[in-house]
Order: structure tokens, then sequence, then C-alpha cells
């Protein structure tokens, strides 16, 4: 018995997760499926990066609403994005293209990367220096003392 209810709530996961609501939804199947691929690339304004496909806020079933409307007035799946986009910025799309105003999204990751990896590497090169170094005992300091002094004279001659 409390497999079948594990497996009834398993199955009612799904269900819970579609933030759609049916009063959302349009009669035609194919606007709604535009409709539904078209959410899927929009960001929930209020959200931490979430489709407003996928989206409980208010805000989102507003967006979805707008988007529905827009493809039952006749609009093409890139009308109704930049018709969004015009209103909200290339923040509401979660593929920004890439155009001067958005390099910092594109490049800035890399950037730190890069930075990440230069920094690391000059930790770890002077570190390794260092312990290079401190491995000497002082006979060998001594030794080292006396070919560096032998090196300035032969270079002052």
């Amino acid at each position: 018995m409390r497999q079948l209810i594990f497996a009834f709530c398993i199955g009612l996961l799904p269900i819970a997760a579609n933030a759609v609501e049916p009063d959302e939804m349009l009669t035609a199947p194919v606007l709604e499926q535009r409709a539904r691929e078209i959410s899927k690339d929009l960001r929930c304004v209020v959200c931490q990066n979430q489709d407003i496909d996928s989206s409980n806020a208010g805000v989102a079933r507003d967006l979805r609403l707008l988007v529905r409307e827009r493809l039952v007035a006749g609009d093409s799946d890139t009308e109704v994005i930049e018709y969004i986009r015009a209103r909200y910025g290339d923040y509401v799309l979660l593929k920004p293209p890439l155009e001067p105003a958005t390099y910092a999204l594109w490049f800035a990751p890399i950037a730190f990367v890069l930075i990440g990896v230069f920094v690391g590497g000059g930790l770890l090169m002077s570190r390794r220096k260092q312990e290079a170094f401190e491995d000497l005992g002082s006979e060998d300091e001594n030794t080292v003392s006396e070919i560096l002094r032998q090196n300035e004279a032969g270079d002052a001659s």
C-alpha cells in the first residue's frame, strides 16, 4: 500500500511543476505550443533565472497571458519576443543577443576565469619559489652566497 501511495505521489509531481493554469491555455493547439516555446525563452523578472513558463509568480502569469494575447492578435514568434523585449529590456531574454550592450553578460565569465587562472598560477609560482629557498640548509646558503659573490666579482671586471 505504501508503494502505491508513493507511486501516486511521484505521478503527481509533473502536475505540480506545471505553472501554466488551465484558464491561460489557448484552444488552438498550434498557438498554445508556440506560446509555450516562447515562454520557455523568456525570464521571469522577479524570479531567480526561471522561465515564465514554469514560474508561479504573478508577473510571469501576466507575461504568459501577454504572449498568448499577441499570438492571437497574429504576431509572429519574433514579433512577440521583440514586443516584450521593448518593454522589459534584454534582461527578460534567457538568451540575450550578442551586441555591445550585452558584452559584459557574455564575456565577464570568461574574464573571471582567466583572472582566476592567472592569480592562482602566480600564487602557486611564488609559493614554489619560497619553498625552494626554504629547503636550503645553512651550508647550502653559504655556498650559494659564495657563488653569487664570485659572479658579481666576475661581472665587475
